[in-house]
């Protein structure tokens, strides 16, 4: 039975290419939404790819998991998939990626785990530095910091917060604090992060698979593009621009030694000049051609089953 070994082939080699192809597309940064969505897809493809591949190896290799795969398929369907005595290699890459799915899932529920604990933590210190007053509203609350140190954030959660710090308003004026608030709704409107613990889950468990670490990289980047474009959608390139600098010009990131934050440069520099967006058609078509990049596994796994009903 080839279809599982097909299966694998295809998720290594869309591993390994897909990330290559997606660093030389020069639309990314002009269409970050887009890439993300790209990157979502191309992601969901080496997963079903493993997922399908498991599925028809375990019902090689075991009589019970081909009743329940196939169960109300025709003989001829059965017979096409060729799902005779096939050794022991059939069981072992149904076990492997079996382990490699609860590995996956284990990597998930680590990062959420820990995500959680220091949400827990980060409350509970704005509880103590930012107590909720007598008749003042608990959920969705913008909490106001004292702090010497300009920074905003949103904190996620059952009563999301968005905190920004006293530097930070004494910094920002009128529309550049406006553009910093509604950076960070974007990102809660958006639930980068989720996408964040997803990507950070992969790459922490399959730290060999380059798509993997690519994504959690990416991930990071293309979050923070699209945060600006809503943003700047709203009060202005310049005015968004404006507020990164005042928010990060204390921090180093504009010096010549690279930072945590090497990236806020770059983000500047791409709203003071801004790219031209793409054609409303030619996002469309990224879109529909990123979306068909999970559907080509299914396709793969059916085809013996469609030629036999054919």
């Amino acid at each position: 039975m080839m279809v599982p070994a097909v299966l694998l082939l295809l998720g290594a080699l869309t591993a390994v290419g897909a990330p290559r192809l997606l660093a030389r597309a020069d639309w990314q940064d002009r269409e970050p939404v887009v890439a993300l969505w790209a990157w979502q897809c191309v992601v969901a493809a080496v997963l079903v790819c493993c997922a399908l591949s498991m599925t028809l190896s375990a019902a090689a290799a075991w009589q019970a998991v081909r009743g329940h795969v196939f169960a109300s398929a025709p003989r001829g369907v059965v017979e096409a998939y060729a799902l005779g005595p096939s050794g022991s290699w059939a069981a072992a890459t149904a076990v492997a990626l079996a382990c490699a799915g609860l590995w996956s899932g284990a990597m998930l529920v680590r990062e959420i785990v820990r995500a959680r604990a220091s949400s827990r933590s980060r409350r509970a210190e704005l509880r103590l530095r930012a107590p909720v007053l007598p008749g003042e509203g608990a959920a969705g609350r913008l909490v106001v910091l004292e702090s010497e140190r300009p920074d905003a954030w949103w904190l996620p959660g059952a009563a999301p917060r968005l905190v920004v710090s006293t530097a930070a308003l004494r910094r920002l004026k009128g529309r550049q604090l406006d553009a910093l608030l509604a950076h960070e709704q974007g990102h809660a409107q958006a639930r980068h992060d989720w996408l964040l613990h997803t990507s950070a889950a992969l790459a922490t468990g399959f730290p060999q698979v380059p798509v993997f670490a690519a994504f959690r990289d990416e991930m990071h980047r293309l979050v923070e593009l699209a945060a600006d474009d809503m943003a700047s959608r709203r009060f202005g390139r310049l005015t968004t621009a404006l507020a990164l600098v005042e928010l990060n010009e204390d921090r180093g990131v504009f010096g010549p030694s690279p930072t945590p934050q090497a990236h806020v440069p770059q983000r500047v520099d791409r709203l003071l000049t801004p790219p031209d967006r793409l054609p409303a058609a030619r996002r469309l078509r990224l879109a529909v051609a990123a979306s068909l990049v999970p559907v080509i596994p299914v396709l793969v796994a059916l085809v013996p089953g469609l030629r036999a009903l054919g």
